[in-house]
């Protein structure tokens, strides 16, 4: 694992320890929400790509929020419209 994808990994189960022991709702759509929000894009593109890669180290709930990111095209750096 690359230190990049180490650091996903932590920030997202971070994030999935906060919200697993919510009572109220759905805590897999809870993390889902949160990394739509308040994640790059980039970063949530890597997170996936990461998932699809395998996924070592992610926790189930991270696991399957990840799974259900919708990831938007990130236009690579220095090329132009």
């Amino acid at each position: 694992m690359s230190a990049s994808a180490d650091k996903l990994v932590m920030m997202a189960n971070q994030i999935g320890r906060f919200f697993t022991p919510q009572r109220d709702g759905d805590p897999v759509a809870a993390i889902a929400d949160h990394l739509e929000k308040f994640w790059d894009p980039r970063m949530r593109a890597a997170i996936v790509a990461y998932l699809a890669a395998g996924g070592a180290g992610l926790d189930g709930p991270v696991r399957e929020a990840v799974g259900r990111l919708k990831v938007a095209k990130v236009p690579e750096k220095g090329l132009s419209a």
